[in-house]
C-alpha cells in the first residue's frame, strides 16, 4: 500500500500514524489533546489545516487526526489511514446533539450503531437502508473504563445526519426509535471500518439538547469534554 502514501490528502510518510487514531472534528481539538496529553507530540500532517499528531500517552503509542465534519470528510480521511496507513483502529471524539430527554450537556454517549440519511452508504454497492454498527470490542472496552468516569455515559443508537441545517426535523420520529443523540460522522466511519475489517467507535459528548435549546459555547466544545477525550485515550 505504501505506493499510496503520501494521500492527496495526508502528507505523512509511512508508519508516521499509530496503530489506533482518535479523530476529533476540529483540527484545533486534535491541537489541544495533543499538547495537553499526549508526551514528544510530532505534527506529522498539516495539509488542508487537518492536523494529525502522533506521540505518547502513558507510555504508549497513539495518533491524533481531525476529520473534518460530515461523513464525506471522515470517509475521505479515514479511508486512506484504514487502507493505506495500516491503522486498526479509529475511535471519533467529537460532540453530538441530544435527542432524548434523559441526556444533559457534557454526558457521554457511545454509538453502537448509526442511522444515517446519508448518500455515503450507496458507495459499498448496497441498495438498502444501513446502521452500521461499531466495533464490538472497542464498545465493551469503553464502557467498561467508563465505570470510573464522574459523569453520566450512556450507549445506544446515534443518528448520523448529512445536514447540520434542515427544513425538515426527524427528531421526534428518532426519539421513538430510541436514537439518543445525532451527529455527522459516525456512520461513514463505521461503514469503513467494516468493508477493511478494521474497528471504529463513535464516541461524543452533548453538546446542545434538541429538547430543551440548550447548548455549549464554541470555546467550551473546543477545549472542553476532558472525559470523552480521557476515555478514548483509555482504549489505547
Amino acid at each position: 500500500m505504501s505506493s499510496r502514501i503520501p494521500t492527496p490528502h495526508i502528507n505523512a510518510p509511512e508508519g508516521a500514524f499509530a496503530d489506533t487514531v482518535l479523530m476529533p472534528g476540529d483540527p484545533l481539538r486534535s491541537k489541544f489533546i495533543a499538547e495537553q496529553y499526549l508526551e514528544n507530540a510530532e505534527l506529522v500532517n498539516n495539509v488542508r489545516g487537518v492536523q494529525g499528531y502522533t506521540g505518547l500517552y502513558q507510555g504508549r503509542r497513539v495518533s491524533v487526526m481531525a476529520s473534518g465534519m460530515g461523513c464525506p470528510s471522515i470517509g475521505i480521511y479515514s479511508y486512506e489511514l484504514f487502507h493505506f496507513y495500516n491503522v486498526s483502529n479509529i475511535i471519533r471524539i467529537g460532540s453530538a446533539g441530544a435527542i432524548s430527554p434523559k441526556l444533559k450537556l457534557k454526558d457521554i454517549v457511545i454509538g453502537m450503531s448509526a442511522y444515517t440519511d446519508s448518500g455515503y452508504i450507496s458507495s459499498f454497492g448496497f441498495c438498502g437502508n444501513a446502521a452500521p454498527c461499531c466495533s464490538y470490542e472497542l464498545l465493551s472496552k469503553a464502557m467498561e473504563n467508563a465505570k470510573s468516569l464522574p459523569c453520566n455515559v450512556v450507549c445506544g443508537p446515534i443518528f448520523s445526519s448529512d445536514a447540520f441545517y434542515s427544513d425538515i426535523s426527524q427528531t421526534e420520529t428518532l426519539s421513538k426509535l430510541g436514537v439518543l443523540a445525532v451527529e455527522m460522522e459516525a456512520a461513514a466511519l463505521y461503514m469503513n471500518a467494516a468493508r477493511a475489517g478494521k474497528n471504529a467507535l463513535a464516541i461524543c459528548s452533548i453538546s446542545d439538547s434538541l429538547v430543551t435549546g440548550e447548548e455549549l459555547s464554541a470555546e467550551e466544545r473546543q477545549n472542553g469534554f476532558r472525559n470523552m477525550m480521557e476515555l478514548g485515550l483509555s482504549l489505547i
